[in-house]
């Protein structure tokens, strides 16, 4: 009878990426040290367990190439060392590797490996085989995708602007499209190759391309061809999917089934001692039961979170190898440092921040080391929160470039840009579009990523902070939960209804007087320590009646768009740990609500997000504050 193996492909992906990211951190270290025979004999391993996986599963051209690399490995390890050439090679198997990976994963035909194994010029890292006939005649046909584009994958996208007055320009982009089509894949194009085929004038070609090639090789290739005036090719890394047509798997240690099973046994144990003590009328049993009952629920609610938990090594991975690759585009030299990788985050929260962790990274080695320096990534817990930090040893930010780009952006006045310090100004860097780069490179300059990652530490109740000192070096911090499914949340009461902030965003609480609250202009506001806090009343955010200010005013100190704010609500309920509900639609539409949960006595209490609170009231031109 045959097995059916299609339930282990999960399995699979999942393992073979994680010894795909071993092998190029491994090659990163040989390439600092070639005689290291243990690590020659380990990235051997790593490629003899991918070819193996590969083989039982059926997959045929990922190990081939598995067994490709290990027998090209194993001379080397007979000699005791390994050039730089045949790292680069190995490095270009890798990023095989991880293509065929992707193709199984999207449910494609593995690409062809016969080029690379052979040695041949036009092996392809990156290309995957041709699958629709356009792409087998080297060309896009209706400018339709001719394969689809995987998840995180990284293409080139490419805009060509033709010299005015160029003979036959439809042509001419003709030509270019199928040039570039020889040069890996065309995904899409505008305009595609029949509408070219028609004639007309064409100024401008556009097209996303997947390649092996670089992008200043790409970009050389074209501006060597006729009646071509400008070309921009950049990188875009296509943001992971937030849903996915197949199930997660997450491997579970047997240990860890065998405490859900004890604990699973105690709990129908404590049931039915409960029930007996309830039927016999015995108060006090009932009440030791019930102890019993909330710390089994406690054990069983820490080897839950255990099961989602993930190490952070398994985002780290790919960053030695990202920074290598910065090194030879740069010229600088890099040292990059990783400690904490065993510290343990949520996965879902973990793999949100794998790719604004590696932005942050870029923009270290790209923004900050000018040029030699040190990147360090280190993790650390703090009671329930994981803080992860990139700091780098480099220039520092700009404080009065950034001054001089809010002010020209529109975003303060010049008065507002003088009175504000240096920490202020550093949280605008993450607003969308903000960037001081007067050129754009390949690595940045775009003014996007920095957004991405505040969205994202914000997502899941977190925090980022930025400290930067010229000269000398920058810090970005991310504060992070440990967990997005349970967590601490602070209630308060607000036009008679319960509502929730997640412990992770409340700087501190407060009671004021009114005698403490000032005005400045139109806006109420309070002092803390050396600054002045926006007082905002979160009635007036959730669009509920105005209610007088009298006497002690209870106030929440959160943060949102970078700046601390005082939030007045009616009363302040206390903490509580509880379970998250997402919405569903179209409750998930609503700005400033992040989740549910449901009290005690059934009441169910929304999760509020200040920041979506303050962008909805920004964008319907409504007024927070407290009225003077």
């Amino acid at each position: 009878m045959a097995i059916d193996m299609s339930k282990y492909r999960d399995m699979f992906l999942s393992e073979s990426r994680e010894h795909l990211q071993t092998m190029g951190r491994l090659l990163v270290e040989l390439e600092k040290c070639p005689d290291d025979r243990e690590g020659l004999d380990a990235l051997f391993r790593e490629a003899h367990s991918i070819k193996g996986m590969a083989a039982s599963m059926g997959y045929r051209a990922t190990a081939e190439l598995g067994h490709h690399l290990e027998d090209f490995l194993s001379g080397f390890r007979a000699g005791g060392a390994i050039p730089p050439a045949a790292i680069d090679r190995v490095l270009a198997g890798v990023d095989l590797l991880e293509g065929l990976i992707d193709d199984l994963a999207a449910e494609r035909p593995e690409r062809d490996v016969r080029a690379f194994i052979d040695g041949s010029a036009a092996a392809s890292p990156r290309a995957p085989r041709p699958t629709t006939p356009a792409a087998e005649a080297g060309a896009p046909g209706n400018g339709a995708v001719t394969a689809p584009v995987a998840s995180g994958e990284e293409i080139l996208k490419i805009a060509i602007e033709l010299v005015s007055g160029a003979v036959a320009p439809a042509a001419r982009a003709l030509l270019m499209l199928r040039e570039l089509a020889a040069q890996g894949e065309v995904v899409d194009a505008d305009p595609n190759e029949r509408q070219l085929l028609q004639g007309g004038t064409v100024p401008r070609l556009e097209l996303r391309l997947r390649s092996w090639r670089a992008p200043q090789e790409i970009k050389d290739l074209l501006l060597a061809m006729p009646d071509v005036a400008r070309v921009s090719c950049v990188v875009e890394r296509l943001r992971p999917a937030t849903r996915q047509s197949r199930e997660r798997t997450v491997r579970v240690r047997t240990g860890l089934l065998d405490q859900f099973i004890n604990l699973t046994g105690e709990l129908v144990t404590n049931r039915y001692m409960l029930q007996t003590a309830y039927n016999d009328g015995r108060d006090r049993e009932m009440r030791d039961g019930l102890e019993r009952l909330t710390r089994l629920i406690t054990d069983l609610h820490h080897h839950v979170l255990q099961v989602r938990m993930m190490p952070l090594a398994s985002i780290t991975g790919r960053l030695p190898r990202m920074v290598r690759e910065l090194e030879q585009q740069t010229g600088k030299e890099v040292a990059l440092r990783i400690a904490g990788e065993e510290v343990e985050l949520d996965r879902s929260i973990l793999e949100a921040l794998a790719d604004p962790l590696m932005h942050l990274v870029r923009n270290a080695v790209d923004h900050g080391i000018e040029e030699r320096g040190e990147v360090q990534v280190r993790a650390g817990r703090e009671k329930d929160l994981v803080l992860v930090e990139v700091r780098d040893n480099g220039c520092g930010l700009d404080a009065e470039a950034i001054r001089r780009k809010a002010v020209a952006a529109g975003l303060l006045s010049p008065g507002q840009a003088r009175r504000m310090v240096e920490r202020d100004l550093f949280p605008l860097i993450c607003l969308p579009g903000f960037s001081t780069r007067t050129e754009v490179s390949e690595t940045s300059g775009r003014g996007v990523g920095m957004d991405v990652v505040k969205a994202v530490t914000e997502q899941f109740g977190g925090t980022l902070q930025i400290a930067s000192e010229r000269g000398r070096g920058t810090s970005i911090q991310l504060r992070l939960p440990l967990s997005v499914a349970i967590i601490r949340l602070l209630l308060v009461e607000c036009g008679g209804e319960l509502v929730a902030l997640p412990i992770t965003r409340v700087l501190r609480t407060l009671e004021l007087e009114r005698a403490e609250i000032r005005s400045s202009g139109r806006q109420m506001v309070v002092p803390l320590g050396n600054e002045l806090v926006p007082l905002l009343s979160l009635r007036r955010m959730l669009r509920q009646p105005a209610k007088p200010v009298a006497g002690t005013i209870p106030v929440v100190v959160s943060e949102a768009r970078g700046r601390k704010i005082a939030l007045v609500v009616d009363r302040l309920v206390g903490q509580r740990e509880a379970f998250v509900k997402s919405l569903a639609f179209p409750l998930d539409r609503i700005a400033g609500v992040s989740g549910a949960t449901i009290l005690g006595d059934g009441r169910i209490v929304f999760i509020i997000d200040p920041q979506g609170l303050l962008d909805e009231g920004a964008a319907s031109g409504g007024r927070s504050g407290v009225s003077p």
